[in-house]
């Protein structure tokens, strides 16, 4: 099949069909971190259980999706993206009837086995399919519209919470799966492709999922306040050693499921660093705001979520607008600037403290969410055109596999890394806080104990009267100030990104698989 424009029936129908299902994981992306306070009291998950709620999905889409991309690539896009559909759907409607903390991580499993599948199918569809002079204006339209829904995921999450319905959030996943599964079937057809020959890289998804789930274990039991830390940082250097591994596979492969040799042009390295990194500061900047306006602040989650809407505006205005320009004049001003004007909104964003609540909002929360949603609105479409333009159209699957990999680890490293980070700095805060509360021993070791719940620690039973009070205000100042670390370090990482941008990324525009013309993958 040649490829075709945006404006034919088919390429709107195309457009249609990669919205949907990429909405569907988008939703859960970020409406799941707005719910997690009504989630944590309902289910009785404790702060550990919160961030494996997150992880197990991450982990999952982390470690398959790079087998995704690839399978794709060898038995047809749409067949691999439906496949991918069927079982996220699936996999969300359990997570809706879970009764449990550990049933709900079970669960986020298969959902994340299933969209190991679908994500990478969506982008790869459009490059294979839309003509290569409208791609970038095509990926544009497609962040614009997912990023839509990402952002509106925690106003339409809040609301849920706030009735009592936060089991919708799957729930609302399978009419949307469905729906996809029917315009692909009908208006969609395989496009042609240049199929990779060779057998699927087995032992590198196992050594990098193994990987994964020893580095993300070791970082979570760091950030026990009890736990035995011989054992997580044995887990971690474990995981470091798999890691490696995992290299020495793909190096030695015959058809490796990330061909290293994609990563010689430092245009798609930089690219890829560079969503590492950012989508690190945005994985952890999301979700500790979320808490503390909820937690602390005195938010409601319906005014969590609207308090992300000045950053869904200007993402919606402008991620298409930055595709067009990108294609005009290339990506690397809008890569290096960006991420920069990002972690300016993150810095400003880290600056507050105890506020008054949501009628305090406009003078505290608001500047820095409009700083940061511009940046990332002059990111987010440029980066991904980079990327999926570097390689060739037969390469499609491999590259949105490896891109969304990376920002899906990059999410893993965030809620693992700063999720331990976050309970360190809380716990030696609040050590400091209760020093002048006359507190015994042993309730000073309950105290210390809750530090694993972040924002939702509460006062042991056992401390009443002007001590319970003093303790609750401990727990407060110790989470704003974990919170404004937290913030602070994911500004560093969002300038860690405009910094590989301008080292690495070529000025100018990146023509279609510039990185990938001399280069064969088996």
């Amino acid at each position: 099949m040649s490829t075709i424009t945006l404006k034919s029936t088919e390429g709107k129908w195309i457009m249609v069909a990669t919205v949907l299902p990429s909405s569907m994981a988008f939703i859960d992306a970020t409406a799941l971190n707005v719910v997690l306070p009504s989630l944590q009291h309902q289910l009785k998950a404790s702060g550990s259980e919160l961030f494996w709620i997150l992880n197990a999905y991450l982990l999952m889409l982390a470690s398959l999706m790079l087998i995704g991309g690839s399978l794709g690539d060898r038995l047809g896009h749409k067949k691999v993206f439906m496949y991918g559909i069927i079982c996220f759907t699936i996999g969300s409607a359990t997570c809706g009837f879970a009764a449990d903390a550990t049933w709900l991580i079970i669960c986020r499993l298969l959902q994340g086995a299933g969209g190991a599948f679908m994500i990478p199918g969506s982008l790869s569809l459009i490059s294979s399919s839309i003509n290569e002079n409208e791609r970038g204006k095509a990926i544009g339209t497609w962040s614009s519209f997912t990023t839509l829904v990402m952002l509106g995921g925690p106003i339409l999450g809040g609301a849920l919470a706030d009735a009592g319905l936060w089991r919708y959030i799957f729930f609302i996943n399978v009419p949307i799966g469905i729906a996809a599964l029917l315009v692909l079937w009908r208006y969609v057809r395989e496009p042609e492709r240049s199929a990779p020959t060779g057998a699927l890289d087995v032992k590198g998804a196992l050594t990098i999922a193994a990987s994964l789930a020893t580095l993300t274990y070791g970082a979570l039991s760091s950030a026990s306040a009890t736990g035995n830390h011989l054992q997580a940082w044995g887990s971690v250097l474990l995981g470091i050693v798999l890691l490696a591994a995992f290299v020495v596979i793909e190096n030695r492969s015959k058809s490796p499921m990330m061909p290293l040799n994609l990563f010689s042009n430092p245009t798609f390295t930089g690219a890829n660093l560079l969503s590492f990194f950012l989508y690190a500061a945005l994985g952890s900047a999301m979700l500790f705001i979320s808490l503390n306006l909820v937690q602390i602040q005195g938010y409601d989650q319906l005014q969590s979520g609207l308090s992300f809407l000045p950053f869904t505006i200007l993402v919606l205005l402008f991620t298409r607008f930055s595709g067009f320009l990108s294609d005009k004049f290339g990506p690397r001003i809008f890569l290096t600037f960006g991420p920069l004007v990002a972690g300016a909104g993150l810095f400003f964003l880290s600056l507050q403290g105890q506020t008054k609540g949501p009628a305090d909002y406009w003078g505290t929360f608001f500047p820095g969410m409009i700083v940061f949603g511009t940046g990332m609105a002059f990111t987010v479409s440029p980066l991904t055109s980079t990327v999926m333009g570097a390689v060739r159209k037969e390469l499609s699957g491999i590259a949105s596999g490896i891109n969304n990999a990376i920002t899906r680890i990059a999410n893993v490293f965030a809620y693992a890394i700063f999720g331990a980070l976050a309970v360190l700095f809380f716990s030696t805060q609040l050590r400091k806080e209760i020093k002048a509360v006359p507190l015994s021993a042993t309730e000073t070791k309950q105290v210390i104990k809750e530090a694993e719940n972040l924002g939702n620690a509460a006062v042991p039973g056992v401390i009443t009267g002007v001590k319970a009070t003093s303790v609750k205000k401990a727990y407060h100042t110790s989470f704003i100030h974990s919170y404004q670390l937290i913030l602070r370090s994911s500004a560093v990482l969002a300038l860690a990104a405009a910094l590989m941008a301008f080292l690495m990324v070529k000025p100018g525009k990146i023509e279609s698989s510039e990185l990938t013309r001399n280069q064969k993958v088996e």
